[in-house]
């Protein structure tokens, strides 16, 4: 283990994905995050205005800005930190997450779509994201915060290693 993921303790049997995410990453999940805080903070305002601003609330309006402000500064750093992926020969790896890490692999031969979304928050950024659907239970394994470049060599490569394989994926 490296020191630059020292904080992200490794499984048995379990390597990083040798990509990161685009550290413009950091900057979208900063200013999403920001903007989900000021929702709340004028939620929580509006109540404590219609309700009348007693003390009970300017406490919990001084602890929700407090809460918002930590997970502004703290929570896109260390997202950016866990979050890795890689495509093998064999398969799609992804680890994601931030307070519980999620370390997800698909074989090649089971992805069955493959899908590119760009939201526009995240196209303002640069950003794209991919996903690898298969029939697992658990569901796709998705690939975000890539910059724009990477995500398109990356659809034209699973394109190409999904199609040269036979079957259905099922």
């Amino acid at each position: 283990m490296t020191p630059e993921n020292a904080a992200v303790p490794m499984l048995p049997g379990l390597r990083d994905p040798s990509h990161r995410v685009s550290r413009r990453a950091v900057a979208y999940w900063t200013v999403r995050a920001a903007l989900d805080g000021l929702i709340l903070l004028a939620a929580e305002g509006a109540a404590a205005a219609g309700t009348g601003l007693s003390a009970g609330w300017v406490a919990a309006l001084a602890l929700t800005l407090l809460a918002a402000a930590g997970y502004v500064l703290i929570m896109p750093r260390w997202r950016y930190r866990v979050h890795r992926w890689e495509v093998t020969a064999d398969a799609v790896y992804t680890r994601t997450g931030w307070l519980s890490v999620t370390w997800r692999i698909a074989p090649i031969s089971r992805i069955q779509t493959i899908d590119s979304h760009r939201w526009f928050g995240e196209r303002l950024f640069g950003l794209a994201n991919v996903t690898a659907t298969t029939a697992s239970a658990a569901g796709p394994v998705h690939i975000r915060g890539l910059d724009t470049a990477t995500a398109d060599r990356l659809l034209d490569e699973l394109t190409a290693a999904t199609g040269a394989l036979p079957g259905d994926a099922t």
